[in-house]
Parts: structure tokens; sequence; C-alpha cells
């Protein structure tokens, strides 16, 4: 089979809508235990390794050109696998990750020289990185990490999460394809055809997994923690959103609005409580209405709604993601004509609806009585996760003073929360935000060693 005929059966694979890639094993990215698929994900490094650049770049040239026409089909069939989210929503954030992931562009060489010569810094590839993917944002996030990772040199060893696996393989075995035409070399993203948790445990003790990127759980992060191997992790956060008296009241309305029912509240930067100071607080209700919002009313309703929400101090897994309509039908409560985005619940600082990352479209509403008590409260709330928080002000003065106490890795001033992760703003996308580890919001320069190359007594022209 020449070229063009290869390429001919890739673009009809991938014009079928979400059916098994049919190829032999032998050009498979999935196997069928780690150590053939890190093991084939190193022969590829090693290959890899020696392109040059410009090989990348056509890597991720491709993907973003041949993944770009079947978006639409991995946010439903994210969706309908994992029973999570918004389908609309899924779609931007597969967009966003496929657009605006940086490439080779993000490994900035930097120089000095002098009277004793010339020292550059350059980013170079760790070799096979163990990633590992969650179900609420799976094709997102495998498709962030593939153009980050890629581009910094490395191949990958994808972890999917068991709750989107059938969706994630897919993916996985169509960037396999797309990236052996663009460049001839098989298994740089490999898989297995059965992940699982001990897979995962597996991977992550594996002598040839060179660094580990975790996007999920505390408990997921903790083990690649304690694995002895770098790791780029990317755990929890509870996102407060302050909102003072000097903030332009029907604008915060509608931005927490989107922000916080943005794909069912599934990504951990979304809004996932309301303080708000007292003297601008009902009008703040009324707009959140407005836009779309539900406000919950009533001791009884709103305890129906938080034996949903919370169960034995953790957010119910079963309604994660689920939508306004579907949530109210789950805690008994009657379903408008009209579907809420958002449901409202006003509750006391210490409710567990604040304090526990729900990840579903309830947002509970706390009033404050000036700025200071908001942003201690916000403190609290965060919780010293240091992942995001967001605040509505006029106030320059004091959205300083709020991004310099919480120091989280995504502060958002007068916007959405999603305008933190590159979706309808300005910045590049993310779906690992290494909190835990510290690198925050990465890219392809956080995956690769920035290594120091000195040469003596040269190259200072000046």
């Amino acid at each position: 089979m020449n070229s063009n005929e290869l390429e001919t059966l890739i673009r009809t694979i991938l014009s079928e809508k979400l059916e098994p890639a049919r190829r032999d094993n032998t050009t498979s990215a999935l196997f069928d235990d780690v150590d053939q698929a890190v093991g084939a994900a190193r022969a590829a490094f090693l290959t890899y390794q020696q392109c040059p650049l410009k090989t990348r770049s056509a890597v991720i040239a491709a993907l973003r050109r041949e993944l770009a026409p079947h978006l639409q089909a991995l946010a439903e069939r994210g969706a309908e696998e994992t029973g999570m989210g918004k389908v609309e929503d899924k779609l931007l954030k597969n967009r966003a990750a496929l657009e605006n992931t940086p490439g080779v562009e993000d490994l900035v060489t930097t120089a000095f020289t002098g009277d004793e010569g010339m020292v550059l810094f350059e980013y170079s590839p760790f070799g096979v990185i163990g990633a590992v993917a969650p179900s609420t944002n799976p094709t997102e996030t495998i498709i962030n990490n593939c153009i980050s990772m890629l581009a910094a040199g490395n191949t990958v060893f994808f972890s999917p999460h068991p709750g989107a696996k059938n969706v994630s393989l897919w993916l996985i075995e169509q960037i396999e394809a797309i990236m052996f035409t663009a460049c001839g070399i098989h298994n740089l993203v490999t898989c297995l055809r059965e992940p699982g948790f001990e897979s995962t445990q597996h991977m992550m003790k594996h002598p040839d997994i060179a660094l580990l990127a975790v996007t999920g759980g505390p408990g997921i992060v903790n083990m690649a923690l304690h694995s002895g191997k770098k790791t780029i992790g990317a755990g929890a956060g509870n996102p407060p959103s302050l909102v003072d008296e000097t903030a332009v009241i029907d604008k915060a309305a509608q931005d927490i609005v989107s922000g916080a029912s943005f794909d069912y509240n599934l990504p951990c930067t979304a809004e996932k409580s309301l303080l708000v100071v007292e003297s601008v607080a009902n009008a703040l209700l009324a707009e959140m209405q407005k836009c779309g919002a539900m406000l919950i009313t009533g001791g009884e309703n709103i305890d129906k709604l938080r034996r949903l929400a919370i169960i034995d101090d953790h957010a119910n897994k079963a309604a994660v993601g689920k939508s306004p309509a579907a949530l109210l039908k789950m805690a008994g409560l009657p379903v408008p004509d009209k579907a809420p985005r958002l449901l409202l619940a006003e509750v006391p600082a210490d409710d567990p609806l604040v304090m526990v990352e729900q990840l579903m479209p309830i947002l509970p509403v706390v009033r404050v009585r000036d700025f200071d008590a908001g942003l201690q409260l916000a403190l609290k709330v965060e919780g010293g996760l240091h992942h995001t928080a967001t605040m509505h002000s006029q106030n320059v003065s004091r959205l300083n003073k709020a991004a310099r106490l919480l120091q989280t890795s995504i502060f958002v001033k007068n916007g959405p929360s999603y305008a933190g992760i590159g979706v309808g703003a300005e910045g590049f996308t993310t779906f690992t935000i290494a909190t835990p580890t510290g690198e925050g919001t990465t890219s392809a320069r956080n995956f690769a060693r920035h290594r120091r190359c000195v040469l003596t007594n040269a190259f200072s022209i000046r």
C-alpha cells in the first residue's frame, strides 16, 4: 500500500462516527498488558526523539485538522457514556483543547552571553509519560495532554477512567492513526484495551515511565505522589465566587450563571459557591434568576436538595454532572416547564453544600457582611487547595488583595470561571491544572526538562 492509499484508508476510518478502528493489532494503540504498551511507547520515543521539531509540528497540525470534524460526536458519546455533562458545552471544551492548546511554540529558548561565553536554556522531553484522564473531562483531557506532551517530544501511555472507556479508547486509536500518517511512527500514544485501577498502579511503578501526569481526584493524585516518580498532579478544588457591592451586578449575574452551569458544573474550575455582600445580595439573586437560575426556597426544599447532593460528607456520585431538571426530579421537587440553567439555595456559611465540592449545578449562596468578611470565608471555603477562585468587583485594590491571599492557580476577575481555561477569553487552554504539585495551568513546557547547555569563551559578539 502506497502513502496515498494509506491516507485514504485513514480518512475513511476517521469518517465513521465512533466506530472501532478496523486495523490489525500491529498498528493499534491498544494493548493487553502494561509492559507491552509501555514498551511500545518507549520504542516509539527513541525514534521520535531523533526527529526534528518540524515533525512534532506536523503531528500536531494533523491532529488539529483530522480530529476537528469529530468533536461533536466525541461530545455526544462522552455525555452518553458517562451520563454526565451537557453536549453543547463538551463540544466547546473539545474545540478549545484542540485549537487552543500550545504546541512547540511553547518551548521557548533563552540564552545568556558574556565575556565567559554562552548559556542556553532549552526544553527537552522526559520520555514516556503516564497520563491519567478523568471521566468528567475525558476526551478534552486526552486531546489537551496529547498535544502538550507530544509537542514536548514525549510519547504517552494513557490510563483513561473506566467510566469513559469506550469514547477514550476510540479517541486514542484515532490519534495513533493520525500521527502515524503524519510522521510514520507507531505507538506515540498507547493504552490498554481494558484500563482499570490495577493497571494504573502497575503503570505508575513501571521503570520506563519517566513522568506521571494525573488529572483526577485526590485519591489517584496521592497514589501518584507516593509512586516515587516525578508527578504533575491536578487535584481537587472548591472554587468560591466572591461578589462585593462595587460589582456590575447584571454582568456578574450572567457570568456566574454561565460559569456555574457550564457542562453542568463538572469542571473543577467552576464556581462551587457564591459569597455575596449583603447590600447587593437581593439585586444579584434577582438578576441571576433573569439569566435562567432558579432559587430554591423553604428549609424543607433545601434539605431535600442537600440530602441528594451530599452523602456522608461527599458529593453523591449518582448526581454528579446531572442537569438541574434531573436534580430537581431526583430530589422530589417540582420541575418547572422551562428547565432552569442553575439551582440556587441560600444557606449558612458552614453548610455542607458550601464546604463540599459537588460537581453539579447547585450553587449555594451565602450573604456576608462586607468584603473582608467575604474574603475570609472564601479562604475557608477554598480550603487551601489553591485551585481556582473568581471575584466580581470594580475595586482594584480588593481584587489584588483577594488574588494575593487566595494564591489560586486560576483567579478570574469579572468573568465566568471558564475564562480561566481559555474558553471565551485570552490565554491557552488546559485541562490539567496542577495545583498540588505547583505547575498550575500546564502546557508543553511543563512536560519537558529544562536543560542548561554551556559553551565557554564563545558567541558573545556585543
